[in-house]
């Protein structure tokens, strides 16, 4: 295996192809906006990340499908919030808060770390595999002090990725952790979404934030849903709008290993993680003429509904001083095979 850093400079308008051979391709570019962007390519298809903007992977598409939200956005745009460059596949939502703020809440939609400015990237390549990794100090005056290093993995001929994050508290005190690996999938008509949990794990998200604007018709809809079982096949777009969100709370009472599949035809979108890592996840549906997303699986550390409801319910993690912690979601799609 052998390192290479990445610098901004090697990021031009024009694609430059940093690593050619039989199993991959590795371009850099830079979108109109300014955002550098790295392409990772094996023969199943490829991923697109941010490696200085939080390490988001904005596109990803594998077996000529592509796996990402519709969204209005056509490139990254330049961004503190992940609110005003809403388009990626998958960001990391947190690390000291995470989820949509209450009135109460100080923080922005999902934290500080979607957006965060990279202070270093660099790529780790083998012949079987290639690695996207980069690492970002948060410090603040008389607040948080934490290194996080995430990385995105992908093996050649593979259509499924790995994506990391390790956090370590670099803070004399304790440090609260709220994380969500926030996948945003793409929607399918008549999908099919299952779980190796039970259905009475899920369970409907009760609490409005502040950006939903209930119709009659939703809210009527909704009240049907606390009653119902989970939804499973994505049959009723037009009752997704506004969002249609399920949460899951302490897995790691039903499995060790949580598997979260969604079919279309041939193939299957999966998600998979560790519950001794994420304990909670998240289902969030929301199909309109600009955005369409049915992210089947958001593994995340408790619910997404800000710091100060994760510290009202006891879900907050806290790392002691030099703790570190790992989360790892692989995820991807898959052919059926019957």
């Amino acid at each position: 295996m052998f390192t290479i850093p990445l610098s901004k400079d090697l990021f031009k308008k024009e694609k430059n192809t940093v690593i050619k051979s039989d199993d991959f391709e590795v371009n850099t570019f830079r979108y109109n906006s300014g955002i550098e962007a790295l392409e990772i390519k094996n023969s199943k298809g490829h991923l697109i990340v941010l490696p200085f903007m939080g390490q988001m992977i904005w596109y990803a598409e594998f077996l000529n499908t592509d796996l990402c939200m519709k969204n209005m956005f056509s490139e990254p745009k330049q961004a503190k919030s992940i609110i005003e460059t809403y388009g990626c596949f998958a960001f990391h939502a947190g690390m000291i808060s995470m989820g949509c703020p209450t009135p109460q809440d100080s923080h922005t939609l999902h934290g500080e770390m979607p957006c965060a400015p990279m202070d270093q990237a660099w790529l780790e390549v083998s012949a079987e595999q290639i690695t996207i990794k980069g690492s970002y100090e948060y410090v603040m005056g008389f607040g948080d002090h934490y290194l996080a290093i995430p990385s995105v993995c992908l093996e050649k001929d593979a259509s499924l990725f790995d994506i990391n994050m390790r956090i370590k508290n670099l803070a004399s005190v304790d440090m609260p952790l709220q994380y969500m690996c926030h996948i945003n999938a793409a929607y399918f008509d008549n999908a099919v979404m299952t779980q190796n949990l039970p259905d009475e794990a899920i369970t409907l998200r009760e609490s409005i934030p502040a950006h939903v604007r209930p119709t009659e018709q939703w809210s009527a809809y909704n009240e049907n849903l606390k009653i119902s079982a989970p939804i499973n096949t994505l049959d009723t777009p037009n009752m997704y709008d506004p969002e249609i969100v399920y949460c899951m709370d302490n897995i790691s009472q039903y499995i060790k290993n949580a598997s979260f599949k969604m079919h279309i035809g041939d193939k299957y979108l999966l998600t998979e993680f560790s519950t001794l890592e994420f304990n909670s996840a998240t289902r969030w549906l929301l199909y309109n003429g600009d955005q369409q997303v049915a992210a089947y699986a958001l593994p995340a550390t408790c619910r997404p509904e800000g710091f100060l409801t994760a510290k009202e319910k006891e879900t907050l993690i806290y790392l002691k001083p030099n703790e570190e912690r790992s989360f790892t979601v692989r995820t991807g799609i898959c052919e059926q095979y019957i």
